[in-house]
């Protein structure tokens, strides 16, 4: 018996199974050469927009092929990092917007699938079997050197290692060790990890492919990098190869931060005689900061890096998709111009299509995405959305991103119970005021969000109560609070919200008629200085003490759908204030 073998025996006593039985209880897939790409997070947080940009690109990729299948493998060997809940929150977030794993890990936190277990703790057999084998044909090796204290000196080595012009190349001095060094290492109590056993040198070269950025030619591995940690649970390093060669991932897309690392997993697939599946490294979100420079969306700085922002937020599920599919494929733009009306299911991804530049991801070109949306859904379905959102609001986000971010991060304040009881209570009233404007050749496309309707329609939902002149949007200079006053006071007496809309007008010109306002506009331009305003400028006044605001939906449906009474109590309210 060879000392690798003797020295596999001896560190994994334990390890009864070979690389045999792994590969024979994990057989290839019988899908026909379909695609099979997974989403692997690690259970450390919330969902990262840019993570779930790769899951979206998972999930598409594995459509593009009759029985693909994408898969939820959570990754979590990081333990001190862990929060717990998180795992849950990826998946809810997928679920959420339409995307559910075809096997994996699942929300009750159980497998679903014939190729698990699909959470990396429970995977240390398998591992330890791949380290093991690494180490009897000696690929792998034990290790007892005492690991650096942290990240400041590693960092420090590196430092000192450029000081001197030397390469990144790092062979550990355990890798030749005897069996009897190993034996006496181990009775000694000594904590060991297993390190890869690099056959890269200085200089070396190797070639790799990205089905989105092509072929190159990179450095070889020249390190000796760690396979199974010193509490027996390996790195990404090393999971990757085995977890994804089992499961039979055909595409792995991840970050393009793992390109620096590519040549170790190169390495290691070639030392365990697997396949490498093929790859595609995304490049990372930006925007464009403070100093108006590109950067990165920050987990610590940007309240839309958290996924739970566009959900609490009240963003359609649809617009979000929509706009990452425009980062996605150069070609969305065009295809949804020419389709404007078909569901984004129908567009054709293309891998081809995917940039290797990192996309900016401005959140007002999304709520642009998102009204036109809005704009054409009917009022029944605005109402539903605007239900959940309401009823599902959670505020804890609100107060954990102040903590995070300071006050200056604001989101709409509605209190969901009040608000959501609201809705039910006014089904058909508030169902009536979303109708307004909607059902026209040129619909309003005023709503992003549906945090965004209780602000909105606030004079119509009981939630404008305006005390002083300041709360209403006023900038009339040519009439007198006096004057304005007044010819409400004389509107009201006229107004009937039975009223058809050309007689409504026609009584609106006739009560501005007698306040010194002109009615027929060419006379105004031509001597506007003789009238306190014209027609525009009465309307204007009514619908300032209707809803507060300068611009509106149309003026005579917010007063058909309020009715005689709201109309009286707004009117009555804003000359109230006129007369302080």
């Amino acid at each position: 018996m060879s000392d690798y073998k003797k020295i596999a025996d001896l560190i994994y006593p334990n390890i009864t199974k070979d690389v045999a039985y792994w590969e024979n209880k994990y057989k290839p897939r019988d899908i026909g050469g379909a695609e099979v790409t997974r989403f692997a997070p690690s259970p450390t947080g919330y969902m990262h927009i840019g993570h779930f940009f790769g899951a979206n690109l998972d999930y598409r990729i594995s459509r593009t092929t009759p029985n693909g299948r994408f898969l939820f493998r959570l990754e979590d060997t990081d333990k001190k990092r862990e929060i717990e809940g998180s795992d849950i929150v990826a998946l809810k977030t997928l679920a959420y917007y339409g995307i559910v794993p075809d096997e994996g890990f699942t929300i009750d936190r159980t497998d679903n699938g014939e190729y698990g277990p699909y959470r990396q703790s429970d995977r240390t057999e398998i591992y330890q079997t791949y380290a093991k084998y690494l180490v009897s044909i000696g690929r792998a090796f034990p290790c007892f050197c005492e690991k650096p204290e942290g990240k400041k000196e590693v960092l420090e080595k590196r430092e000192q290692q450029l000081q001197d012009d030397k390469q990144m190349v790092e062979k550990d001095p355990c890798r030749d060790l005897s069996y009897k060094e190993v034996k006496a290492n181990i009775d000694a109590g000594k904590k060991f990890c297993i390190r890869l056993k690099s056959l890269g040198n200085e200089g070396d070269k190797v070639k790799v492919y990205d089905l989105v950025r092509g072929e190159r030619e990179i450095g070889a591995n020249c390190k000796d990098c760690v396979l199974i940690k010193d509490n027996g649970i390996p790195p990404y390093t090393f999971a990757h190869p085995v977890d994804d060669h089992l499961m039979h991932t055909t595409v792995v897309v991840r970050g393009e931060e793992w390109i620096s690392t590519w040549p170790q997993h190169v390495e290691i697939f070639d030392a365990l005689g697997f396949e490498m599946p093929k790859y595609i490294h995304t490049p990372v979100l930006c925007k464009i900061g403070d100093n108006g420079n590109k950067r990165k969306i920050s987990k610590s700085k940007d309240p839309e890096a958290d996924m739970r922002f566009y959900i609490q937020a009240g963003l359609p599920t649809s617009a979000v998709t929509e706009y990452l599919l425009n980062l996605m494929n150069s070609n969305f733009e065009d295809w949804r111009t020419a389709n404007p009306e078909a569901s984004i299911n129908e567009f054709p991804f293309s891998v081809q299509k995917i940039g290797t530049s990192s996309p900016f991801f401005d959140i007002v070109k999304l709520e642009d995405v998102s009204k036109n949306i809005i704009s054409k859904m009917t009022s029944e379905e605005v109402y539903a959305h605007t239900l959940d959102w309401a009823t599902n609001y959670d505020y804890a986000f609100e107060k954990e991103s102040k903590e995070r971010l300071g006050d200056g991060f604001v989101m709409p304040y509605v209190d969901p119970n009040t608000f959501g009881q609201y809705l039910r209570d006014n089904k058909d009233y508030v169902i009536a005021t979303l109708s307004i404007d909607r059902y026209t050749a040129k619909p309003r496309k005023d709503i992003a969000k549906w945090s965004e309707i209780p602000q909105y329609y606030n004079y119509m939902f009981g939630l404008f109560n305006p005390q002083n002149i300041s709360d209403y949007e006023y900038n009339f200079s040519k009439f007198t609070y006096a004057q304005a006053g007044q010819f409400l006071q004389d509107y009201l007496k006229v107004y009937d919200s039975n009223d058809e809309k050309d007689v409504w007008f026609n009584k609106i010109k006739e009560v501005a008629n007698a306040h010194g306002f002109c009615v027929d506009n060419k006379l105004y331009k031509s001597n506007p200085d003789a009238y306190i305003g014209n027609t525009a400028d009465a309307c204007s006044l009514i619908r300032l003490a209707i809803t507060g605001k300068s611009n509106s939906p149309d003026l005579y449906s917010i007063c058909k759908v309020l009715g005689n009474q709201k109309v009286a109590e707004k009117i009555n309210k804003m000359i109230e204030i006129l007369n302080k």
